[in-house]
C-alpha cells in the first residue's frame, strides 16, 4: 500500500492521494491533525491518562494493582448497563433529543423479569425475549408521543422516569424479588468456558493454566482491529478522501491492540471472559455498522444535523425519531435485566441514577448536545472513562457526595470543550 506521506514526486503545495499535503507525516502535519481531531484522540489520552493515574494511586495507597484480573472483571461486570444503554443513547442525542428515563425502564423490565421468573416459574429463554418486548413497547409508546405530536422528549420522558418508578415499587411490592436460578444469572455473571483447555500444554512455572481462549480471542481481535483499520485507509486513500497521518494511525492502533491484547491477558489468569463482554462487543460492533455503513444510520445523523433540510430530502424523520425511542428501550430493558441477573434480586432502588451516567457517558464520548455528531467508539471511550472512575474512587474509598461532584466537574468540562471547539 502506498504511503499517503509520502510526497517525493508531489510539486510544493500539491496534494497527493487522499487529499493530503506534502510533508504531512512531518511532526507539523501530524500535530495539525490531532488539533483538527482534538475530541476524539483527547477522549482516548483521557481514558489512558485516567487510568495511569488510578494505578499509580492505588498501588501508592493501598498496595493493590489497579488492573488485577479480579478488578478488570469487575469492570465489565459493574459497568455493563452504562455501556449496553449508552449505545442506544447515542442515536438519542444525535437524532437530538434525550431520555431520562432509561434508569426507570431498566429497572421495570428488571422487575419484570423477576416476576415471570421467580412468581410465574417462566424458564430464561422466554423471559429475556419478554423483557426486551416490554422495553421496546415502553420505548415505542414514549416515542410515539415525541415523533408525531412533537412533544419534547425532555417532557415525555421526564414523565416516563416518573410512571416507570412508579410502576417499578408497584410491581414489586416495595419488596426485593430473588433469588434466580443459575441460567438467568449467567446473563450477567457467567463466563465463556475454555473452549481450547488441554489444546495447550500446562506451562510449569504458572499455578494453573490460563484460560486459553480468552487469550487467542483477544489476540485475534486486535489483528482484526488493525486489518479493518488498514482496509479503511486505503479505502479513504483510493476515492481521495484525507487520511490519518500514517505516525498517528500506526500509533493509535498498536495502543488499542495492546489494550486489548493485555485485558485478554489478564481475564486468562481470572476466570475468561465474561458473557456481558461478549454482548458488549456484539452490540458494539453492530451499532458501529448501522452508524457508520447503513443509509439509516447516516439518515440518523441527518435529522440531528439540520432538520429541516433532512425533510426536505425526503428523509421520514418521525418514523426515525420513533425508531431511535424503540431502539433505546430494548437497550435499556437488556441493561435492566443484566443489572437484575447480577444483583441475584430486583429492588425498588435499581436504576437510580443510571440515566445520568449514561447520558454522561455519551457526551464525555465527544456526542454533540445539539445532536449531529457523535461516534459509538466514542460513547464506549466515555462509559469506560465513567467505570474507570467509579471503580477507582470506589477502591480509594472516596465518598459517594465527593464522588458526584467529581464526575459532575468532568461532564461538564466535556461540555464546555465541545462548546469551545465549535466556537473554533
Amino acid at each position: 500500500m502506498a504511503d499517503v506521506n509520502d510526497g517525493a514526486r508531489l510539486g510544493p503545495g500539491e496534494r497527493g492521494v487522499g487529499g493530503t499535503r506534502e510533508g504531512e507525516g512531518s511532526p507539523r502535519g501530524g500535530l495539525s491533525y490531532l488539533s483538527e481531531n482534538l475530541r476524539e484522540y483527547g477522549m482516548l489520552l483521557a481514558l489512558i491518562a485516567i487510568v495511569v493515574f488510578f494505578v499509580a494511586v492505588v498501588r501508592a495507597q493501598i498496595g493493590v494493582d489497579f488492573l488485577n484480573p479480579q478488578n478488570i472483571t469487575n469492570l465489565f461486570l459493574q459497568n455493563s448497563y452504562v455501556i449496553i444503554m449508552a449505545l442506544g443513547m447515542l442515536l438519542v442525542i444525535v437524532a437530538g433529543h434525550i431520555d431520562l428515563s432509561v434508569g426507570s425502564v431498566a429497572a421495570f423490565t428488571g422487575a419484570v423479569a423477576a416476576v415471570l421468573t421467580v412468581n410465574l416459574d417462566w424458564p430464561v429463554y422466554a423471559v429475556i425475549p419478554a423483557g426486551l418486548v416490554v422495553g421496546g413497547l415502553i420505548g415505542a409508546a414514549q416515542g410515539y408521543w415525541i415523533a408525531y405530536w412533537r412533544i419534547p422528549s425532555f417532557i415525555v420522558t421526564l414523565a416516563g422516569m416518573l410512571v416507570f418508578r412508579g410502576l417499578t415499587l408497584w410491581l414489586l411490592g416495595g419488596q426485593n424479588i430473588g433469588p434466580f436460578e443459575k441460567s438467568f444469572q449467567a446473563l450477567s455473571t457467567g463466563f465463556v468456558p475454555d473452549l481450547l483447555a488441554g489444546a495447550v500444554p500446562d506451562i510449569e512455572s504458572l499455578q494453573r493454566q490460563p484460560n486459553w481462549t480468552a487469550l487467542v480471542v483477544a489476540i485475534v481481535a486486535a489483528l482484526v482491529v488493525v486489518v479493518l483499520g488498514l482496509r479503511a485507509r486505503s479505502r479513504n486513500i483510493a476515492h481521495g478522501m484525507a487520511a490519518e497521518p500514517s505516525g498517528i494511525f500506526w500509533i493509535r492502533n498498536v495502543i488499542i491492540a495492546a489494550a486489548l491484547v493485555f485485558v485478554g491477558w489478564k481475564l486468562a489468569g481470572f476466570r475468561g471472559i465474561p458473557y456481558v463482554a461478549v454482548w458488549m462487543a456484539v452490540l458494539t460492533i453492530l451499532y458501529v455498522f448501522v452508524t457508520e455503513s447503513t443509509t439509516l444510520g447516516r439518515r440518523v445523523y441527518a435529522i440531528g444535523g439540520n432538520l429541516k433540510a433532512a425533510r426536505l430530502s425526503g428523509i421520514n424523520a418521525d418514523r426515525l425519531t420513533f425508531f431511535t425511542f424503540v431502539n433505546m428501550g430494548v437497550l435499556a430493558a437488556l441493561a435492566g435485566m443484566v443489572v437484575t441477573a447480577r444483583l441475584n434480586s430486583a429492588t425498588p432502588k435499581a436504576g437510580v441514577g443510571f440515566e445520568l451516567d449514561v447520558i454522561a457517558a455519551v457526551f464525555i464520548g465527544g456526542a454533540s448536545m445539539t445532536g449531529g455528531s457523535g461516534r459509538i467508539i466514542g460513547a464506549i471511550v466515555g462509559a469506560f472513562i465513567m467505570g474507570v472512575m467509579n471503580n477507582g474512587m470506589s477502591i480509594l474509598g472516596i465518598g459517594i457526595d465527593y464522588q458526584q461532584v467529581i464526575k459532575g466537574l468532568v461532564l461538564l468540562a466535556a461540555v464546555i470543550f465541545d462548546v469551545y471547539n465549535k466556537s473554533k
